[in-house]
C-alpha cells in the first residue's frame, strides 16, 4: 500500500501500519524495534485487533487511560542517567502530565552529550521508547514528530528519518509543516526526482488548500526550479493560483512573468486556445488579417485577461475566508482548552464552507479543525454527521471518523461519540461490533446510564422486548452496578414495558419489586411517582390512581432515604396533584402537607 493510500485512509488502525514497518526495517539493521503500542481501552474483544494503534490520544479528561500508559511508560527501563531516571519516574506516576513529559524528552535528547551514531545502543533505545510512548499519547504534536526524525536522522540516517515522517503524516496528514519538511528531507537525501516529485503530488492532495500552505508551495517550487522543468513548473503554478491562500497574489505574479516566456500551449487548454482563434479569425474578417506574430500577441492577451479572471476569483475567495483565519490563534493540538470564541470561529467557518458547497474545501476544513479540536466531540460529531450526508458510497470514511475519533480523542468520559459509533455500525448492519463498542465503553465506565440504555435499546431493535428486559435483569444482578444505577435501570425496565406492552400492572410490578433495594435512588423514586402520575385515567378510575399515587409519595417521604430537597420537590409535585386531580377532601391533605413542607 503506498503512503498517499495509508495516508487516506485516515482511521486509528494506519498508523500501527507504519509502525510495523519501522519495526521491521529497524529489525533488518538490527536496531532496536519500536515498543508495542499500549492497550486500547475503547474496543475489547476480536474487534480491537483491528483497530490496535500506537497513536492513542487520552485527554487529561479520561481517567481509564492512565492505567494503560503507566503500563506503556513501564516498558522504558532506567539508564545509568540519575537526573534522566528521576524524570522517567515522574512520567510513570502521572503520564498525564505534558510538563513531565517535555522535560523528559529534553533530558533524552541530551543524553551522552546529543543523539547520534556515536550514542551507544542503550541511549538510542531509550530515545525511541521515549518518543515512541510520548507520540502514541500525543500523536497531532508535529514539531514533535519532527524532533523525532531529526533524531532518527543524527542516528541512523535518512532512511530511517523518512520513516517517522511517514508516520507523522499519517497522524496529522493535515500538518504543512510536516509536510514541507519530510519533502525537504526527500528533496535533498533521494536521487529519484519521480519519487520525490510524487511525494510532492502527495503532499499537495493534503495540505495544498491551507490557508497558510505557502511555505510548502515554495519548497515544491524550489524542486521543479532545482530540475529545471520549466514546463512543469508553469503547471504547478496554474494550480496553485486557482487556490485562496495568504500569499496568493505573489504566485499570481511568478505565473505571469515565466507564462510570457513559455509556448501559449502550455497557458491555457486547447479548447481556450482554439476559441481564442476562432474569435481572433472572425474579427479579421471585418478588416485587414493579422501576421502570425500579432496573432500570438493577440492569444497571450485573450489568455492574460483569462486568468485575470481567475486572479480575480482567487482573490475574492481569499478575502471572503481570511475574517475566519484571521481569528484561528491556535491552529495546531495542545492539551489545554480552547478559548470559546476560537471554538464560536471554528463553527462559523464550517458553516461558511457548507454553504460554499465545495465538498473538497469542505473535508479539507474538517480535518484542519480536528487537529486543533480533536478533544471537542462536537467538532467529531458535525463531521461524521456531514459526511454521512453526502451518500451511502461514504460510509467507510464515516467510519473512519467514529474511529479515529474514538479510539484516539475523544475523552472516555464522554461516552455518547461512542454511543454514536455503536449507532452508526449498527445501522450498517455490524450488530456484534456494535455491542463490542458498547461492552469496551462499560469496561472504561461501568454503570454509565447512557451507555446501559442505549445497549438495551439495542438489544429491543435487534433481537426484541424480552431481550432488552433480560439485558436488564442481567445487569441488577451485576455486582458492577451500584444502588443508584440499579435504581435507574429498574425505572428504565419499567418504562420499557409500559411504552412496549402497554401493560401498566406489569410495569407497576416491576418499581414494586425493587423498592426495597433502591431506597435511596432518587431517580427510582422520581420515576416512580412520576409513572403513576402519568398513567390515563377516569372519573371512574380516578379514586384507584389517587391510592396509589399516594402509597407512593408516603413511602417516599418515609421509607426511602432521599435527599430533603428531593423529598421537597416530589412532595411539591404530589401536591399540584392534589389540587388539579384531587377529590373532594385532597384540599385538607394539601394544606397538611403545604405546612409540613414548606413550614
Amino acid at each position: 500500500m503506498t503512503l498517499r493510500q495509508l495516508v487516506k485512509r485516515s482511521s486509528a488502525d494506519q498508523i500501527l501500519e507504519l509502525d510495523i514497518r519501522a519495526a521491521d526495517d529497524r529489525d533488518d539493521h538490527d536496531t532496536i524495534s519500536l515498543i508495542p503500542p499500549p492497550p486500547l481501552a475503547f474496543l475489547s474483544s476480536k474487534h480491537s485487533a483491528n483497530l490496535q494503534t500506537s497513536a492513542h490520544l487520552t485527554s487529561l479528561e479520561s481517567q481509564p487511560m492512565s492505567a494503560a500508559y503507566r503500563k506503556y511508560a513501564d516498558l522504558i527501563p532506567s539508564i545509568s542517567e540519575p537526573e534522566w531516571n528521576q524524570l522517567n519516574s515522574l512520567v510513570d506516576q502521572d503520564p498525564d502530565s505534558f510538563d513531565n513529559w517535555e522535560k523528559l524528552i529534553q533530558a533524552t535528547e541530551a543524553l551522552e552529550g546529543g543523539l547520534g551514531r556515536s550514542s551507544s545502543p542503550e541511549v538510542i533505545e531509550q530515545a525511541r521508547r521515549v518518543f515512541d510512548a510520548f507520540l502514541g499519547k500525543f500523536p497531532l504534536l508535529f514539531g514533535y514528530w519532527k524532533r523525532y526524525a531529526d533524531a532518527e536522522f543524527a542516528i541512523s540516517g535518512s532512511d530511517a528519518s523518512e520513516l517517522i515522517y511517514q508516520r507523522a503524516v499519517a497522524s496529522i496528514p493535515g500538518s504543512v509543516d510536516l509536510w514541507t519538511s519530510y519533502c525537504s528531507l526527500k528533496m535533498e537525501t533521494c536521487p529519484d526526482d519521480e519519487e520525490v516529485r510524487d511525494l510532492f503530488d502527495t503532499a499537495a492532495d493534503f495540505v495544498g488548500l491551507d490557508f497558510l500552505s505557502h511555505t510548502f508551495w515554495d519548497k515544491y517550487i524550489e524542486f521543479e526550479e532545482r530540475m529545471e522543468r520549466q514546463d512543469l513548473l508553469i503547471k504547478l503554478l496554474e494550480r496553485i493560483i486557482h487556490i485562496p491562500m495568504h500569499q496568493y497574489a505573489r504566485y499570481f505574479e511568478s505565473y505571469t512573468t515565466l507564462g510570457a516566456t513559455r509556448p501559449i500551449d502550455e497557458l491555457a487548454s486547447e479548447q481556450d486556445i482554439s476559441d481564442i482563434k476562432k474569435s481572433i479569425t472572425n474579427a479579421d474578417r471585418m478588416g485587414k488579417p493579422k501576421s502570425h506574430a500579432e496573432v500570438e500577441r493577440e492569444v497571450r492577451t485573450q489568455i492574460h485577461k483569462l486568468h485575470t479572471k481567475i486572479f480575480s476569483k482567487t482573490q475574492e475567495e481569499t478575502m471572503s475566508r481570511w475574517p475566519f483565519e484571521a481569528e484561528i490563534k491556535r491552529p495546531y493540538f495542545h492539551v489545554t482548552l480552547i478559548d470559546e470564541s476560537e471554538l464560536v470561529n471554528w463553527r462559523k467557518y464550517l458553516d461558511f464552507e457548507e454553504l460554499e458547497g465545495d465538498v473538497e474545501r469542505i473535508r479539507f476544513l474538517y480535518e484542519k479543525c480536528l487537529v486543533a479540536t480533536a478533544l471537542y466531540d462536537e467538532f467529531w460529531f458535525r463531521y461524521a454527521r456531514w459526511t454521512l450526508s453526502q451518500g451511502e458510497d461514504l460510509y467507510e470514511d464515516v467510519r473512519n471518523i467514529y474511529r479515529r475519533g474514538s479510539a484516539l480523542f475523544v475523552p472516555i468520559c464522554r461516552p455518547a461519540f461512542r454511543v454514536a459509533y455503536a449507532h452508526f455500525e449498527e445501522g450498517t448492519g455490524e450488530i456484534s461490533l456494535a455491542r463490542d463498542i458498547f461492552e469496551s465503553e462499560l469496561v472504561e465506565l461501568p454503570g454509565n446510564l447512557e451507555i446501559l440504555v442505549a445497549r438495551a435499546n439495542l438489544e429491543r431493535r435487534v433481537a426484541g422486548v424480552d431481550a432488552a428486559i433480560q439485558f436488564y435483569k442481567n445487569e441488577l444482578q451485576s455486582n458492577t452496578n451500584d444502588v443508584y444505577t440499579k435504581g435507574s435501570l429498574v425505572a428504565e425496565w419499567s418504562k420499557l414495558i409500559w411504552t412496549s406492552k402497554g401493560s401498566d400492572q406489569e410495569a407497576r410490578d416491576v418499581f414494586v419489586q425493587y423498592k426495597d433495594k433502591c431506597l435511596d435512588s432518587r431517580y427510582f423514586w422520581i420515576n416512580y411517582l412520576q409513572f403513576e402520575l402519568g398513567l390515563p385515567t377516569s372519573s371512574e378510575i380516578e379514586h384507584e390512581r389517587y391510592k396509589r399515587i399516594s402509597e407512593v409519595h408516603y413511602e417516599m417521604r418515609t421509607t426511602a432515604r432521599l435527599p430533603p430537597t428531593t423529598v421537597k420537590d416530589l412532595s411539591h409535585t404530589y401536591m399540584v396533584y392534589l389540587l388539579e386531580r384531587g377529590g373532594a377532601s385532597a384540599i385538607q391533605e394539601y394544606n397538611r402537607l403545604d405546612a409540613e413542607v414548606n413550614g
